[in-house]
């Protein structure tokens, strides 16, 4: 795999030579990965494809569930249940482990939510999620209902007693990864439609800082602001032009990691956290660092 290495710092993150493997094509809007950490499984959704996917290594990919409702962010509650945004349901779920599946959420004072689009959980047992209105508009994965109820594109935020639903981020643009620093102390949005991240301080009580402008995606080649996640030293990793952008808790780019196609997001997984599988809107890869991600429930 290419590697564009624009900062020494780069080459402690991976070799410029290291390989990028191929494990899933054929995908039609490959998009949501997230590491299942207790199975060792690759989990990942084919928006259009209408289509729940899980990989392991050695064996191979198979089917979990289709059709799912056009969902697209995922990732693992405490209890190792996965929660989904429904991005055409315009609910958060939860798959439990008996095979039902639980809507968490699914208004803000009593309007639907737009497209709920990336998902994390704090440590705390907070949920957020972007909400943005592509569920409504884009064709090949639209919502039954694309009456938007709501006047804003934001983030939530549903409180560890998953009773109260706060929408922590107002004047968003079109709202898509999301992610904590290592220590939590700093939440990262990117803005699609803008080709940038933001970053918000987290205040004791759980409230945000206005917003910054962290990071301007810049090249000339093809994708845009998406999946975004985070090393253990606090590196943050965003989809954009050309693959994946490697950027410092500074905001400097250290470089860009070549991905074939057009990348829409990516997890850490393995044993050692260290591998690195990126989605794009046809296929999956894997690469291998020398930083671990920081670690999902």
């Amino acid at each position: 795999m290419h590697t564009d290495l624009t900062q020494p710092e780069m080459s402690s993150i991976i070799d410029d030579d290291a390989p990028l493997d191929l494990i899933a094509t054929g995908l039609k809007f490959g998009e949501g990965p997230v590491w299942d950490k207790r199975k060792q499984e690759l989990y990942w959704v084919e928006i259009i494809g209408n289509t729940l996917w899980k990989y392991k290594p050695g064996v191979g990919r198979e089917v979990v569930m289709q059709p799912t409702g056009h969902i697209n962010g995922l990732t693992f509650d405490k209890e190792g249940r996965l929660l989904v945004a429904g991005w055409c349901t315009r609910k958060i779920l939860r798959f439990e482990h008996d095979g039902s599946i639980t809507t968490l959420a699914e208004m803000h004072q009593g309007q639907k939510f737009n497209s709920p689009n990336d998902i994390i959980m704090s440590s705390d047992g907070s949920i957020y999620w972007t909400d943005s209105a592509g569920g409504l508009v884009i064709p090949g994965m639209v919502a039954d209902d694309v009456q938007r109820y709501m006047d804003v594109m934001g983030v939530f935020q549903l409180m560890p007693d998953g009773k109260e639903v706060r929408l922590v981020i107002s004047d968003c643009n079109y709202p898509n990864g999301i992610v904590f620093s290592p220590d939590e102390k700093v939440l990262y949005v990117n803005e699609t439609r803008l080709g940038l991240i933001r970053k918000f301080d987290v205040r004791p009580d759980g409230t945000l800082s206005p917003g910054q402008v962290f990071y301007k995606l810049v090249g000339t080649e093809g994708g845009v602001a998406d999946g975004m996640k985070s090393d253990i030293h606090g590196n943050i990793y965003c989809t954009g032009p050309g693959g994946v952008h490697v950027i410092s808790p500074e905001g400097k780019l250290l470089g860009r990691l070549r991905i074939p196609g057009h990348c829409t997001n990516m997890a850490f997984g393995d044993d050692d956290w260290k591998t690195l599988y990126v989605t794009t809107f046809t296929s999956v890869y894997r690469t291998r660092l020398k930083v671990p991600g920081v670690a999902v429930w």
